[in-house]
């Protein structure tokens, strides 16, 4: 060949664009095997229970205002009763709740999904019930008001498995249905008009609920304080508030949240008729609107976003796809490395070495990438990434032996390999740093190639090679 060096790079492009390839396929595997979790996910929690929000207990009462109304005269004089139907809400001026959620993982196939049981305590107290008993508007005219319903919402009232209540320290029977329009699922009970009687309601919830993922709740008292603890160590905090206090230690966590309807618009949110947020989900500030209440006490606002909540992700910190695929995107900028090494050895020691050569060293490492994942399913991430990781030194250490002619340069490949899936190991744990570590490798490998090739005559070196090429077929 006239111009080796360019059959050389020629055959070195096309081996990399087989290991990008490669690697992308890799991507697509790790890509399937997390869409298969996250539908173990979906299954898990259509089987068992979804995220749970828990909001209430919230009192509401139907009532019918009548009255007499007459239209014209003489003859034409008629007499027609009227009516007004409204609804009064009230959110408790002060809510407490106290929760702890203990982990109870579910299992389908190799997938796990973390579920758990809450078992909460709300306890709510409206200092005032006179607008339970509202004064009529028009002259002449009776209110006739329905039992008085307490209600409470849940998420997913599949996930229900113990409810009481008790008024005034009084038992109440429960019935389905949370009789909110905006929360339909959850629980409610129709209470004695005579408790409302005494100028303040107090009410108190013990509730223990499964569910999936997440567990939220809705700050709608004047002011609402929350305790919450678990057994999980990895807690996500999330939603529109973060806790005031919190404990995270290896045993688990004890958060508390305290809030007031200065600092949140959930309460009017809810009682304008706004749906409740997922965990994940942000009101938009653009649409919130101010509930304008009339004499009567019903509170009448168009639709907002969504009532806000906070709460916790139970997530895996450890999750294994994202891991693999984190060190997949790394995979090209890996083989790179260990291909500029390679070409440094052939530069200093005058060794060639074939592109297929080449294609197997970085087979090889696309390899590695494979194995971790599919070992990630059945063993922890550190185990599965030692036992993938030593495997493929291993290998190379062997076969460059071999390439690079001799026991202590492929000692030397297989050691500098193995370095390498050090470093990539600390590239996978150190999320926020693996910009500054990344780049820091990048220029260390670029200092030592430069100081390494800085007396290297390239220009005598490619006319040496053309001429070993021409000499090498007139020899043979």
């Amino acid at each position: 060949m006239r111009f080796p060096l360019l059959g050389k790079a020629a055959g070195l492009i096309a081996v990399g664009i087989g290991l990008v390839w490669g690697l992308s396929m890799v991507g697509g595997v790790v890509s399937e095997r997390e869409g298969r979790l996250h539908e173990a996910q979906r299954g898990i929690a259509a089987s068992l229970a979804s995220e749970q929000t828990l909001v209430g207990p919230v009192v509401q009462r139907s009532c019918v205002e009548t009255w007499e109304s007459t239209q014209g005269e003489g003859k034409d004089r008629k007499t027609t009763v009227e009516r007004r139907e409204f609804t009064l809400v009230r959110a408790p001026n002060t809510l407490q709740i106290d929760s702890r959620a203990v982990l109870e993982p579910r299992y389908r196939g190799l997938y796990k999904v973390n579920g758990y049981l809450a078992k909460s305590t709300l306890k709510a107290r409206w200092n005032d019930t006179a607008w339970a008993t509202p004064s009529p508007q028009q002259p002449h005219a009776s209110v006739h008001c329905e039992a008085p319903m307490l209600a409470v919402g849940v998420g997913d009232a599949r996930g229900i498995r113990n409810a009481q209540l008790s008024v005034g320290g009084v038992a109440q029977k429960l019935e389905a249905g949370s009789v909110l329009p905006n929360l339909p699922r959850g629980f409610h009970a129709a209470l004695d008009p005579a408790l409302l009687n005494a100028g303040g309601l107090e009410a108190e919830v013990a509730l223990d609920v499964v569910g999936t993922e997440t567990l939220a709740f809705a700050p709608i008292g004047d002011t609402t304080s929350v305790h919450l603890a678990s057994d999980w160590p990895h807690p996500s905090f999330a939603g529109r508030f973060l806790p005031t206090q919190r404990e995270v230690g290896a045993q688990g966590f004890d958060a508390r949240w305290q809030l007031s309807t200065l600092a949140s618009s959930a309460q009017q949110e809810l009682l304008g008729g706004a749906a409740v947020c997922a965990l994940g989900d942000s009101p938009d500030d653009a649409v919130y609107a101010t509930a304008r209440t009339t004499n009567d006490g019903n509170a009448n606002a168009r639709k907002a976003g969504c009532t806000e909540t906070f709460g916790v992700s139970f997530i895996d910190p450890v999750n294994p796809y994202v891991l693999s695929d984190r060190a997949t995107k790394y995979g090209l900028l890996f083989i790179g490395l260990t291909f500029v090494a390679v070409l440094l050895v052939e530069v200093m020691r005058r060794l060639r070495v074939h592109p297929i050569q080449y294609l197997l060293v970085g087979s090889a490492l696309t390899v590695f990438f494979l194995l971790l994942v599919s070992l990630t399913e059945h063993i922890a991430f550190e185990w599965a990434y030692l036992a993938a990781s030593a495997a493929c030194t291993l290998l190379l250490g062997f076969y460059g032996a071999y390439v690079l002619g001799g026991r202590l340069p492929g000692l030397v490949f297989g050691g500098g390999i193995g370095l390498l899936y050090g470093a990539l190991y600390l590239l996978l744990q150190m999320e926020q740093n693996s910009l500054v570590l990344g780049s820091g490798l990048l220029f260390t490998v670029l200092a030592a190639v430069m100081v390494v090739t800085r007396k290297v005559d390239w220009y005598g070196l490619m006319a040496q090679l053309r001429v070993e090429r021409a000499v090498e077929p007139a020899q043979s």
